[in-house]
């Protein structure tokens, strides 16, 4: 009777392919790592190529490596989308393409099609449980993205709402006036786009981020959208009402009524949509880390969980102290400090790493990534 297979034993396991995914990926390769996996639960990039069709990124993409400079959207020193894919601001679906492209340049040991259902740490080791076999890895790098999981339950009948995550283009939406509970990017991306139908919108939001006087996009709205909001068709089709958090959405006969914490009642024909955020896939490993007091995963200074040592965290959910890295400019600084990281654990030199130290993506410390600079 033959002896049964040993299971493979991974250095590191990298759950995600998308910017996050394939972007520390790389770094782990430059670290020296080459025994890592990725495993993506449909295939790379694919939770960018399910954003509405007509939506694009807010940041600029610019071939600017020639003056030493990264591409905003590039995961990969050298890369840059705008150079990939010839435009400034990129559709979902176009990213999605140049993350494949990267990803298959640089070989990545991918495995698609791979739900991760449950994560434990036994010993010294993890056991990573999908719907095929169990994987053991030393260390795991969760960096499965925000997309695919929209928040859904801010208020009594949200659920009556559609979701602009589940939207896939915004010509598909039929009706003339529409309610969008939630006034940042996303909620200006759909009031633009059905303004520019010749579509009536009012556009709600707790606060009022069209006003707003920071200098950072991860709490105000970026200048590609602000410059939307001043464009002729925003300007007379859509109805900005801020500081009005809604309480409560009810359907009542053919009509939907929407009713704002201070008592106001408004109705619409049309199903309401909801712009309001996702919860994030760091949800789903909640019981790894521990909580800060906004509800996201408490790390060390290597982006580490300060509960279960050997699992990190990469991509848009990273916070430290009042630092936010939502977006993909900001959390490619931290691969290479989370690569270093599993490379030391492992006796490595990383010395491949210090290219990302000449080109800024490397950080000593959190000093220069506040708010207010320009990361």
């Amino acid at each position: 009777m033959s002896e049964p297979a040993a299971i493979h034993l991974y250095d590191v396991v990298v759950v995600g392919g998308g910017a996050a995914g394939v972007g520390v990926a790389v770094a782990l390769q430059h670290a020296g790592i080459d025994n890592f996996l990725v495993l993506e639960r449909h295939t790379v990039g694919s939770s960018f190529a399910s954003w509405p069709a007509e939506t694009r990124f807010i940041t600029p993409s610019c071939t600017t490596n020639s003056i030493g400079m990264l591409d905003l959207n590039s995961v990969v020193i050298g890369t840059s989308p705008a150079y990939t894919i010839g435009v400034e601001h990129p559709t979902g679906w176009e990213y999605s393409n140049f993350l494949k492209a990267t990803a298959k340049h640089f070989e990545l040991p991918i495995r698609a099609h791979t739900d991760v259902t449950n994560i434990t740490r036994r010993g010294d080791r993890f056991a990573i449980e999908t719907a095929d076999c169990p994987i053991q890895t030393r260390h795991v790098i969760w960096a499965a993205g925000d997309f695919q999981y929209p928040r859904l339950n801010g208020f009594a009948g949200s659920n009556l709402c559609r979701h602009t995550a589940t939207v896939s283009s915004y010509a598909e939406l039929d009706g003339d006036d529409f309610i969008v509970v939630g006034g940042y990017e996303s909620g200006v991306d759909i009031a633009h786009h059905l303004a520019e139908r010749g579509k009536h919108v009012r556009l709600f939001d707790r606060e009022n981020p069209w006003e707003s006087e920071s200098s950072d996009p991860s709490v105000a709205l970026s200048t590609y959208s602000l410059e939307r909001t001043r464009r002729k068709a925003f300007a007379e089709q859509v109805e900005l009402i801020p500081h009005s958090p809604v309480e409560s959405i009810s359907l009542l006969d053919s009509s939907y009524e929407v009713v704002t914490q201070d008592g106001r009642r408004f109705c619409t024909p049309s199903q309401p949509l909801l712009a309001g955020g996702f919860e994030g896939s760091h949800t789903l490993v909640s019981d790894l880390f521990e909580q800060r007091e906004d509800g996201f995963p408490l790390l060390n200074e290597h982006d580490e969980s300060t509960l279960v040592p050997g699992i990190f965290l990469c991509g848009a959910a990273v916070r430290h102290d009042n630092l936010i890295f939502c977006f993909i400019y900001k959390y490619r600084q931290r691969f290479a400090v989370v690569a270093k990281a599993i490379a030391a654990s492992l006796g490595l030199p990383a010395e491949g790493l210090e290219m990302y130290r000449m080109w800024g993506m490397y950080l000593d410390d959190l000093s220069c990534c506040g708010q207010e600079c320009e990361c």
